[in-house]
């Protein structure tokens, strides 16, 4: 039978021909892009085979380069035949295109080889997101270079870092130092805590930029602000304890929330910053500032979530002052939907939905109310985009509060059907990974892999065509898991998946 090409996401076009161009030493790379190093290394780390370069052209080789026009914005050409050629409409289409070439290249009985085949591609949404909850429990620099280098691989190109929340604070900020004294050394559980300094966050930033992954930095307000109350008490109110919170942390036996105290615990809604202080204000302006200097991109996510104790009217204000310092700042303001309940948030600014695929309660007005002042949605579907979901019932880890999210449940949704907003509104999706239950970095990527490559797929590729079903990523999700493996991604072999399968190449089996 004929099997389709090992690609996730599935490219928008792939003809294959006959026969395979072995990978081999005497091989050269021709061009002058960062994707040559990166396609060299790569190369060399899977098979042990270290590819040269070349400014001669020579049968054989492996040419690289962008030609402006000749693909859409991130798009590619990807031609192996007698020769190999891999034309980006920009850097980061020829990223991608050097993404799926690793992706096409295997190994058998001791030769490494690829297809023969000509792929032309080009993503369906311009923004392909993950989220990395570093609050609730901390991932070191490390740990983030290498989740952006497995996000990205997958055609991902938005990194938003979750860097405030109750249980602790993780940018230094010159101007507010005791967030960093005081707020940074818990996190959920008594777990370890930690922080990024300014050079380790340029560091982060400069990583994913190489690879065509913009980051975007969260400060969660004017909820989720226990910890800010740790260094500043007098920026934040009393907790708020609503009946859900207790029962939450009576049948979970974790402490409630204190004021002034480290919080420990994963229940929400229950803090808020003083929205009627000035200096609440001359705080988030600070705050901003320095993240608008740490930060290239051309986002600030200013949270908005869960301020259940919090007045409509007092939200509103702060929503409204807070979009509008991201805006003088020089940045777009990114919030998650609630924000749009604020009737005066900033034009421009981005809303972030995170209700359900059926939108319930006012969900879905909050979120058109961001397209209504000029702005633009991130889908984040809980119930199939939320990273930090179970796979089954008794998963070790994840919630459930959302929905049980399997790998089909996370392949088999439209994020232009959850909305009824004009499909131009649409950025794109994010995949979020809250980080409760996640302790190690062992833990987020089982939670992350292999749900995050569907979820590329559902960001990157055409919505209908051929292959672009469920038993199609199916067979094509089991190719990754020997370059997973060799990279050592703790990826749940989800029964779902035959991952035994044969390695498929688009040939006769």
């Amino acid at each position: 039978m004929v099997l389709p090409l090992p690609l996730v996401p599935l490219p928008v076009s792939a003809v294959v021909g006959e026969g395979r161009m072995p990978v081999t030493e005497s091989m050269r790379v021709i061009g002058d892009s960062p994707a040559a190093i990166q396609l060299m290394d790569a190369v060399a780390h899977r098979t042990g085979i270290r590819l040269t370069t070349t400014d001669v052209a020579e049968p054989g080789a492996i040419t690289l380069h962008v030609e402006s026009g000749a693909a859409p914005a991130e798009g590619y050409r990807l031609s192996i035949g007698e020769n190999l050629q891999i034309v980006g409409g920009d850097e980061a289409g020829l990223f991608y295109g050097v993404q799926s070439l690793l992706q096409l290249l295997t190994e058998e009985s001791g030769v490494w080889s690829l297809p023969r085949v000509e792929i032309t591609d080009a993503p369906r949404f311009p923004r392909r997101g993950v989220m990395l909850d570093v609050t609730r429990h901390f991932f070191d620099v490390a740990e983030v270079k290498r989740f952006i280098d497995e996000t990205s691989a997958l055609k991902y190109n938005h990194l938003h870092l979750h860097l405030s929340d109750d249980q602790g604070w993780r940018i230094q900020i010159d101007s507010w130092p005791k967030l960093t004294e005081l707020s940074s050394t818990s996190a959920a559980d008594g777990d370890r805590g930690g922080f990024y300094t300014k050079e380790e966050y340029r560091d982060i930033v400069a990583y994913a930029a190489a690879r065509h992954m913009i980051v975007i930095p969260e400060i969660d307000l004017p909820g989720h602000t226990h910890a800010i109350g740790v260094a500043y008490p007098d920026l934040v109110e009393e907790p708020v304890l609503n009946d859900a919170l207790v029962s939450q942390a009576k049948e979970l036996d974790q402490p409630l929330p204190v004021k002034g105290e480290p919080y420990l615990g994963w229940g929400v809604g229950h803090s808020s910053v003083r929205i009627h202080e000035e200096r609440t204000y001359e705080f988030v302006r600070d705050v901003i500032r320095e993240l608008v200097e740490l930060t290239p991109g051309p986002y600030i996510h200013i949270g908005g979530d869960e301020s259940l104790g919090t007045p409509q009217a007092d939200f509103d204000l702060f929503a409204e002052r807070a979009t509008a310092i991201v805006v003088e700042e020089g940045k777009i303001p990114v919030a998650w939907h609630e924000m749009g309940s604020a009737a005066g948030i900033a034009e421009g600014t981005v809303g972030q939905y995170w209700g359900m695929t059926t939108p319930s309660e006012t969900h879905a007005a909050e979120a058109a109310r961001f397209v209504e002042r000029g702005g633009a949605l991130i889908v984040s579907a809980a119930d199939a985009a939320y990273l930090d979901m179970k796979y089954t019932p008794d998963f070790p880890l994840g919630l459930t509060w959302a929905a049980v999210v399997d790998v089909q449940r996370a392949y088999s949704w439209d994020p232009a059907a959850v909305l009824d907003v004009p499909d131009s509104a649409i950025l794109g999706i994010e995949a979020p990974l809250w980080s409760e239950t996640t302790r190690t970095y062992a833990d987020v990527e089982q939670l992350v892999f292999p749900r995050a490559a569907a979820l590329a797929e559902v960001a990157w590729s055409p919505r209908e065509g051929e292959g672009r079903d469920w038993e199609s990523f199916r067979a094509r999700i089991a190719s990754l898991a020997p370059g997973w493996r060799a990279r050592g991604v703790n990826f749940h072999a989800s029964p779902e998946i035959d991952w035994a399968a044969p390695e498929i190449d688009g040939v006769e089996q």
